[in-house]
């Protein structure tokens, strides 16, 4: 089982310490780490965000949230085998050459390391702060993956649709990964049609065994109805070591081949987030090797 750590980018864990916290979660045996994405943070807003109770993201809008992209560039930097995810950038809602762009040029410079986690968003007013339609955006992010498969590719891009018009341009480097791996997150709406289409891996937005053996169920029924094998797609999901010390062999047996640990889970476990993977890593990570 692979293990994950997520929100180094967000919080406690956002700042000076950022680099530190991602070289102890590697010399602990860490397999990845994750970021989270909002450009901003309303002090108000409408929108419903679709996995807690009350519709809220559970953080206020002065909680720093460092930009995903230039967070892992500077763990890319000072580590080595640790595999850097996004989970999940808002790909809707950003130029798609550009992230094309970052995103090749991060897989570059890490050897191989990014896992691209995209989702379509669901924070309206977002949307309008960035100056782009909320409408659509399902849409929008299946053209913007295809599309940017072939900047990817090294040859020439021809891409004509509803949302771009990309003609006669190659964009390097090229991801070192063929493919790069896109990290599909979420389990509303048509993301289980997404998942089968386009992913290489699935985030899915839970710690309930039993709902996430329900959602396996979706995501196998999109896979055969497009003749995919699901054993294709890497399922990532949400843990709580401290809630269920002993379900990790639940989820392995339920096809989940990484679980990924917030670090607001870890607060208990020591005065810096330094100190609380540390403890992690003896705690938790012991079991697994």
């Amino acid at each position: 089982m692979k293990i994950g750590l997520i929100g180094f980018n967000i919080g406690p864990a956002s700042g000076a310490d950022a680099v530190d916290v991602a070289q102890q979660a590697e010399a602990i045996g860490v397999e990845s780490i994750w970021t989270f994405e909002h450009v901003m943070i309303p002090l108000d807003y409408q929108s419903k965000y679709p996995y807690t109770a009350d519709g809220k993201m559970g953080v206020p809008p002065e909680t720093n949230m460092i930009d995903p992209l230039i967070g892992l560039t500077a763990v890319a930097a000072a580590t080595k085998t640790l595999r850097l995810g996004t989970g999940v950038n808002i790909l809707p809602q950003i130029n798609p050459l550009l992230l094309a762009k970052q995103a090749a040029s991060l897989d570059f410079i890490s050897s191989g390391r990014l896992m691209l986690g995209v989702g379509i968003g669901w924070l309206e007013e977002e949307f309008d702060a960035m100056g782009v339609s909320f409408k659509a955006r399902g849409r929008r992010h299946d053209d913007y993956i295809e599309a940017m498969r072939k900047v990817w590719s090294g040859e020439v891009v021809e891409h004509e649709s509803e949302h771009i018009s990309w003609h006669g341009f190659k964009s390097y480097p090229v991801p070192v990964q063929d493919p790069l791996p896109i990290v599909i997150g979420g389990s509303k709406g048509k993301a289980f049609e997404r998942i089968a289409k386009y992913a290489q891996g699935w985030y899915a937005p839970t710690a309930d065994i039993a709902q996430l053996q329900k959602e396996m169920g979706s995501l196998a029924d999109a896979c055969a109805a497009i003749g995919r094998d699901p054993s294709e797609i890497e399922v990532s999901t949400m843990w709580i070591p401290q809630a269920e010390p002993d379900s990790a062999q639940a989820f392995a047996d339920a096809g989940v081949g990484r679980l990924i640990v917030p670090m607001a889970a870890l607060a208990g476990m020591g005065s810096s987030p330094v100190e609380q993977v540390q403890r992690f890593g003896d705690e938790v990570m012991t079991k697994f090797t």
